[in-house]
């Protein structure tokens, strides 16, 4: 079974930045599809960014010019680099991935395993 452990969550004031990295476990020999997605009480959990097959970034339009997602592979190693915080941004923070690859997507239905969650606290 795969395991995704997130963290870097934290809480900032709006401007801020933070880094969260999952750790996806045990080691493969293929790519695994990874994405972010993040959730609210009492809202679906939402798209962030994910990662094509191509290795290109694909960023929901809140976050575009803000966060940078980053895959390394050979670590297992998915990150996101949230800068320019907003209050907005504030929510549970999920790592996903699937075992896919080459036929990786973005929304949640594309992604059978899923970490904990890290939360993110942005104060204005």
């Amino acid at each position: 079974d795969i395991k995704l452990v997130e963290s870097g969550g934290g809480s900032v004031q709006a401007g801020g930045s933070l880094t969260l990295s999952c750790k996806a476990s045990p080691p493969t020999y293929s790519t695994y599809c990874m994405g972010w997605f993040r959730q609210t009480a009492g809202q679906e959990r939402e798209a962030v960014a994910h990662v094509t097959s191509g290795g290109s970034a694909v960023y929901e339009d809140p976050v575009k010019g803000r966060f940078t997602i980053a895959q390394d592979n050979n670590a297992q190693i998915l990150s996101l680099r949230m800068n320019d915080l907003k209050p907005e941004d504030s929510a549970t923070y999920y790592c996903a991935a699937d075992l896919g690859w080459p036929f990786c997507g973005g929304k949640v239905a594309d992604f059978a395993y899923w970490g904990q969650g890290t939360q993110v606290a942005v104060s204005s």
